[in-house]
């Protein structure tokens, strides 16, 4: 269980320095949580933390997709001025 946590930190560090990319760490981590599993058991702690893991990363790489999002001019005028001609939408 400690060489899964230790990869867990690794792979937390590194994004931070920017040497691997989050993409990378979820790659890997997959990679290890398999192998923990086939060592350790289905049912045992360490397999579930080990995917556990690999679900906090992916949580982690979807929060930063959401917050690269960021709305256009046009999207905050509409936002301000629904009513402006730019801003309807018709059903057709």
């Amino acid at each position: 269980m400690t060489a899964t946590y230790d990869r867990f930190d690794t792979a937390n560090q590194s994004e931070q320095n920017g040497s691997k990319t989050i993409e990378q760490a979820i790659f890997e981590a997959i990679a290890e949580a398999r192998s923990t599993c086939e060592v350790t058991g289905d049912g045992s702690p360490n397999c579930a933390v080990a995917w556990d893991i690999v679900e906090e990363l992916q949580a982690e790489k979807s929060h930063q997709q959401q917050a690269q999002h960021r709305k256009t001019s046009l999207e905050s005028f509409c936002d301000r001025h629904p009513e402006a001609l730019e801003c309807l939408i018709y059903d057709v």
